[in-house]
């Protein structure tokens, strides 16, 4: 029973009564001077969204989206996330997290809520927010901006927080498990299958990224390999040598690492590293699906987190620096508001009107399916108190959706006509400086005509041989980098080593959602097969240990066979397997908006179903509308059906080439991909009705008072604290030094403080990865 202690708008509470107090319930009103300062910045963003939206020509400063982002994500944090935490759900801080109570120093491990926010945040932040919007930018600015910032404040960030909630009420359970318990066998099978195979695919297209930035460079794969030992020896360091010291690790752990990228550079250019790290796609594969398997059985604390936490100094100091380099340079858009491709539907670097297609294209800055994943995965196993819930769900998408912000502006700020050279596959642009600058002529666009020099020329400035045709969204991004770095660190000269830092970068930030999907597929693998009972029902345990092996050998072997397929696809791999990656990811997150919208309705909370039921009913519009155009279209650049019967009429007619198959082999890996590629988009439009025509079933009989119950596993009372922000209040740093002072001395039941396995930690703090505990509310 908890004992409160009240202090004017304060309130502690205890479980026990030989430890502090566990939770704070902090009702102290807004001041007076924080109205003004909110004020002041809903006036300031306005202001910036204002010029975006109305200003027209090439002329508008790209500072000015900066602007409007921040003062939009502080905005939303601090009330519309509010107003989630206080409405629905309602963080309870005197009960244990899974973390606490299953800690096997496995999977389930207390874990510092700053190293966990580094976790979630690298696990969430792959390719998605890069490389969407640099795709879209064919759009136009204006639209992408907007569905980047709207979606996530009101969308991403929702979904994520909530599914995050969930699975902490539940033990830690996938979104596929959650998806049986509440919607019943029907709707619950539809959503494990459907869970399982789309993450196989959103793996392989991530991983598909990296093997495309990484491949035949050596700077790249040597400094990317390097974070592994550094990893392993940060896990080590918290785990034995300095336990909770994560301020201490995480200055070694960033010097190491700035270390590993500056001698990457060397390491490429002598004769060993050349041939070392010189490796070819294939190679690659192999490496990454060795590299997925470890990280989905090796504990948790060993390489995953301490990986994911390194990889966030990265992501989010580059990000930074951009946002730094744009503030300083304030480079100019040139890219229009809304182009020509946005209502034709015929643009060069993917197919398709604005409605559906750009809401696919930009998926993980926005609104995406995988962070639900990860949300019911990894990180409610590492949370130490639920009010950390609303830093970690909703804050992690906010700061995504800031990624991709700047990868927006990365791609608008470049000279048109070299962002289609850049962008436009091969079989159009010719393979050219030539050829690439006769077509971007042809395009219709404004501003000077481009020559094969001026393309010959950007290509020398970044270090590369040839610029043409260099799908995938990455290099776009580092060459937008590279031209913002270059006007405030260093001129001309070093634009090469932006250029190739940036790709580094890239391929940092998506490879940890590589080894983190692969971890959570391993989870989800598991809890299926689970269901089964039988010798099976011990695979409900996501940490029996032949059970992990088995299930990560599936995994991995699922989506690296389709990676290999991708590297090895005359189309292109990416032009072809990236629009079903975004219908996939949206399509999942159907599924989880499904889950969490009928799970607040169960609770009782029917007005404010609306939260998670505007964004889905939202997704559901443009992923089966773009489901719909991909199935039927008879347009061969939408439609992955009418491709298929081209190239399978091309073969039937004897034909040893057609269209990007240029030999036989070719034609037949095209007509075996489209296949897959099109009963795959059946398959996933179908699991998606299913499983919203059972959460719509059972929504309605707990509207009417019956239906199937919440599976919430029953409360325990929790024997830890941590504060619930990065920055602790007052009132936490008091608790913080009375579990410090309790730390030290023995308490006569032999209860240990703070939390299975740990330690004092550098400021006072104890547990496994650093802190514990937070606040709640009532």
């Amino acid at each position: 029973m908890a004992v409160n202690e009240r202090d004017k708008d304060v309130s502690y509470i205890r479980t026990h009564e030989h430890l502090p107090p566990v939770a704070i319930i902090d009702r102290s009103p807004i001041t007076f001077r924080h109205k003004i300062i909110f004020g002041v910045i809903a006036v300031i963003g306005a202001i910036a969204w204002a010029i975006i939206a109305f200003a027209r020509g090439e002329t508008v400063d790209a500072v000015w989206f900066v602007v409007a982002a921040i003062c939009s994500y502080i905005i939303a944090y601090r009330f519309y996330a509010r107003l989630i935490e206080m409405k629905i759900v309602r963080p309870r801080d005197d009960h244990a997290s899974p973390a606490e109570v299953l800690d096997d120093g496995t999977d389930y491990v207390p874990t510092d809520r700053r190293v966990l926010f580094g976790h979630h945040f690298a696990a969430i932040a792959g390719a998605g927010p890069l490389v969407g919007p640099v795709l879209a930018t064919q759009m136009g600015y204006l639209p992408g901006s907007i569905w980047i910032v709207v979606g996530a404040v009101f969308g991403g960030c929702v979904q994520d927080y909530l599914v995050l909630w969930i699975s902490t009420r539940r033990r830690g359970r996938s979104l596929g498990q959650m998806a049986r318990d509440e919607l019943g066998a029907a709707g619950g099978a539809a959503a494990l299958l459907g869970c399982l195979v789309i993450m196989v695919i959103l793996i392989a297209v991530l991983a598909l990224i990296v093997v495309k930035a990484l491949a035949e460079s050596p700077w790249g794969v040597f400094s990317i390999a390097m974070t592994i030992p550094i990893a392993l020896f940060m896990g080590c360091y918290l785990r034995f040598l300095r336990p909770g010291r994560v301020s201490e690790v995480s200055v070694i752990g960033f010097a190491l690492l700035m270390l590993a990228v500056a001698s990457g550079s060397w390491v490429a250019e002598t004769s060993w590293g050349a041939a070392w790290f010189t490796l070819s796609p294939v190679t690659l594969c192999w490496c990454l699906i060795i590299y997925g398997f470890a990280a989905s059985v090796l504990p948790v604390w060993l390489l995953l987190a301490p990986r994911d936490y390194l990889s966030t100094f990265m992501k989010v100091g580059a990000v930074g620096l951009i946002a730094l380099g744009i503030c300083v340079a304030h480079p100019q858009m040139q890219a229009p508001a809304i182009s020509q491709f946005a209502t034709k539907g015929n643009g060069p670097v993917f197919a398709g009107a604005l409605f559906p297609f750009l809401f696919i294209t930009i998926a993980c800055g926005a609104l995406s399916g995988f962070h639900s994943l990860i949300s019911s995965g990894t990180t409610p196993k590492l949370l130490e108190k639920e009010g950390q819930m609303r830093l970690i769900g909703y804050g992690g998408m906010l700061t995504e959706s800031f990624v991709a912000v700047m990868a927006l502006i990365t791609a608008s700020i470049i000279n048109q006509h070299l962002y289609f050279a850049l962008n436009a596959p091969a079989a159009q642009t010719g393979g050219t400086a030539a050829t690439a600058a006769h077509y971007v002529n042809g395009l219709g666009l404004s501003g000077a005509p481009a020559t094969a020099d001026e393309l010959n020329q950007a290509a020398a400035a970044v270090g590369e041989k040839s610029i043409v045709s260099r799908t995938g969204g990455a290099p776009t991004l580092a060459f937008g980098m590279s031209e913002v770095l270059q006007r405030v660190f260093g001129g001309a000269g070093l634009k090469a080593f932006w250029y190739h830092f940036a790709i580094m970068f890239e391929a940092l930030f998506i490879l940890t959602t590589v080894d983190a999907g692969t971890r959570v597929n391993r989870f989800m693998l598991s809890d299926t097969l689970g269901n089964f009972g039988g010798p099976l029902a011990k695979l409900r345990n996501p940490s029996w240990r032949p059970g992990v092996w088995v299930c990560s050998l599936a995994v991995v072997a699922a989506w690296g066979s389709t990676l290999l397929m991708g590297v090895t696809d005359p189309l292109g791999g990416i032009n072809t397997l990236f629009p079903l990656f975004g219908i996939a990811n949206q399509l999942l997150a159907a599924i989880a908006l499904t889950v969490v919208t009928v799970v607040v309705i169960k609770k009782g909370l029917l007005r404010w179903a609306w939260i998670p039921g505007v964004p889905l009913l939202w997704d559901l519009a443009v992923t089966l509308t773009a489901s719909w155009q991909k199935i039927f279209s008879g347009d061969p650049a939408v439609g992955y059906w009418t491709q298929h019967f081209q190239y399978q009429a091309a073969k039937n007619a004897g034909k040893t080439a057609f269209g990007s198959a240029k030999n036989a082999h070719q034609l037949d890996d095209v007509i075996r991909n489209t296949f897959i590629q099109g009963t795959l988009s059946i398959l996933f439009a179908l699991v998606v009705v299913i499983v919203v025509a059972a959460g719509i079933t059972v929504a309605l009989k707990a509207i009417r008072g019956g239906g199937r119950p919440l599976t919430e596993e029953h409360p325990l009372p929790s024997k830890r604290f941590a504060p619930a922000g990065l920055i602790p209040t007052a009132a936490e740093r008091d608790l913080q030094q009375q579990w410090s002072a309790a730390s030290r001395r023995s308490e006569p039941d032999g209860l240990a403080v703070g939390a299975h396995r740990s330690a004092p930690g550098q400021d006072g703090e104890p547990g496994s990865l650093g802190v514990a505990g937070a606040r709640t509310n009532e």
